[in-house]
């Protein structure tokens, strides 16, 4: 595996493995791989001639009072675990790098990135949009994998590429969760014991959520005061917005009708965290 951090170093190599007709596999990322990481990994592996996976702690996409500072950083076991999956680079550009002096262009994807998350992290999805555009433009993949798990991101994305006019399959991966359903996140690490614990209710929620789809009770009243008060009933917890949208527009819908979203934000402790299933009607 090779490690790029420069740029332009690493746009020359997309351009050569694209001359040689090689087909370029993306998978972004913030670090601190987790399996949730690693499987996006095995599957961009599979589609792709070459695959790359960027390191890049972003500073666009957090507020000022968030946690860019205390954001967790191993470089050095997250080389040997993108090395064990077959990594064939991994770039880890500088914050400096990407954001010269004098920087002034951004991304903004409107509608999609107002409500749900952007609206208790202002500024968020601009961060978000802006710097997987410019990944996008310095890898220059066929491809690139994302998660489910960030379900309003993958909506963004997908939206800027197609109003862009990026040539680039964008792909979502499912969650992957432990073993008592909370799903994997670089994040989890803030949470001490008892937090952890408390943490299970956002899986549970959800659970609970798909059980009443199932037995019929598909309007969003019932379907949100069952995860409300499942997760409020929880100590050490504080939700910050559930919802019930579509999964294409993230727009709320009053009932299940074919398919909608449940998304949601829960503060544990002081760790904020999210997820998301799909409820189908049956």
């Amino acid at each position: 595996m090779e490690i790029i951090a420069h740029p332009r170093e690493m746009q020359e190599q997309a351009r050569r493995w694209r001359e040689e007709g090689r087909r370029i596999a993306f998978v972004p990322t913030m670090g601190y791989f987790h399996q949730g990481h690693l499987s996006l990994m095995e599957y961009a592996r599979e589609i792709g001639d070459r695959l790359v996976v960027s390191l890049f702690v972003n500073p666009t996409q957090f507020g000022p009072t968030e946690d860019l500072d205390r954001y967790p950083r191993d470089l050095e076991r997250d080389t040997r675990l993108a090395e064990e999956v077959g990594v064939d680079v991994l770039f880890t550009p500088a914050a400096e790098q990407m954001y010269p002096p004098g920087y002034q262009t951004y991304v903004t994807v409107n509608g999609l990135s107002q409500g749900l998350c952007g609206a208790s992290r202002p500024g968020h999805f601009r961060g978000v949009a802006t710097v997987v555009l410019k990944l996008f433009n310095l890898v220059m993949p066929h491809v690139a994998v994302f998660g489910e798990k960030d379900y309003q991101q993958l909506v963004v994305i997908k939206r800027m590429v197609s109003d862009l006019n990026l040539p680039v399959e964008v792909v979502g991966c499912p969650i992957v969760r432990e073993e008592d359903g909370l799903a994997m996140s670089s994040r989890n690490t803030y949470l001490n014991p008892e937090e952890r614990w408390s943490a299970r209710c956002l899986y549970r929620s959800l659970q609970a959520a798909q059980q009443l789809v199932a037995d019929g009770k598909k309007t969003r009243e019932e379907i949100l005061s069952t995860v409300q008060q499942i997760i409020s009933q929880t100590p050490h917890t504080r939700i910050d917005y559930v919802a019930l949208v579509d999964p294409e527009t993230l727009q709320e819908v009053a009932a299940v009708q074919g398919a909608a979203r449940l998304a949601l934000a829960v503060w544990v402790g002081h760790t904020r965290l999210i997820d998301n299933t799909l409820l189908v009607e049956t």
